[in-house]
């Protein structure tokens, strides 16, 4: 048995978590912060046979797609409010952080 922990961009995460749940993929969803564009992420946890990981994995990288997203960062790096100057810049943002941890033990009580 594996561990799955996939980290989503909100928008694509109730997709995700409706073509998981077609595929009876039981799944947990957890709320989430990224650290460098500062904004809501979804941390998806499944324990999954080891023959359904590659299916899974499947089933995220067809719906979390990666796409282009303008936003503002700050053009300085003083600590004063006055030098603070916000710029736009294109990141890309979206597809999906996956992990896969072997569980030693497994108990649904």
């Amino acid at each position: 048995m594996k561990f799955i922990m996939a980290i989503v961009q909100d928008e694509d995460a109730i997709q995700l978590i409706d073509k998981l749940s077609e595929h009876r993929f039981m799944v947990t969803k957890m709320a989430s912060t990224g650290g460098f564009l500062r904004t809501g992420n979804t941390t998806l946890i499944c324990g999954v046979e080891d023959d359904r990981v590659d299916e899974l994995i499947g089933l995220v990288e067809k719906t979390c797609k990666s796409r282009k997203q303008i936003t503002s960062v700050n053009a300085s790096h003083m600590s004063t409010a006055d030098n603070y100057v916000p710029y736009p810049v294109e990141v890309a943002v979206g597809g999906a952080t996956i992990f896969v941890l072997d569980v030693a033990d497994f108990r649904r009580v």
